[in-house]
């Protein structure tokens, strides 16, 4: 006989289940929202830097070319009133439109939050590092396999 589950398995099976139906972009905006207008300020900072002028003005409204073109180009930085006029719904397409730039730039997301004493007390940013941790070792993993298809046998 199976012993009873403990009254908070449920809980945590539910907490699962709804992590694993939210994406990237989703988990980034809610770390966002989380975050002290500092921590935000770095994670903004971190997703704008690859991205071109173009790419931004095509997100969010441009609001975050406007931030980008306002701090200058070379020392981009990012000021309270910036933050505040950010909304969450704005990280989530800043979000998804970097990762189709440049999927480093998000994985590179969990080394930053990693970082971050602050941000790391959130469940959301430990959920967020982990998944970005595991999806990066299993694009590593594809690489190889990808690497060995194709190279030639070894003779002898």
């Amino acid at each position: 006989m199976n012993p009873l589950p403990s009254p908070s398995a449920p809980v945590l099976v539910e907490a699962v289940g709804a992590a694993s139906e939210m994406t990237v972009p989703q988990l980034v905006a809610e770390v966002y929202e989380a975050a002290p207008a500092a921590e935000r300020g770095h994670l903004l900072e971190h997703l704008l830097r690859p991205l071109g002028v173009l790419s931004l003005v095509a997100i969010a409204d441009g609001i975050f070319a406007k931030i980008r073109l306002r701090s200058g180009w070379r020392n981009l930085s990012i000021r309270f009133e910036d933050i505040q006029q950010v909304r969450t719904t704005d990280v989530v397409a800043l979000v998804d439109h970097a990762q189709q730039v440049s999927v480093e730039v998000v994985d590179g997301l969990a080394q930053m939050l990693g970082a971050s004493p602050v941000m790391m007390g959130s469940a959301a940013a430990a959920l967020l590092v982990s998944l970005l941790l595991q999806r990066a070792r299993s694009r590593q993993t594809g690489a190889a396999r990808s690497d060995a298809a194709t190279s030639p046998p070894r003779l002898g």
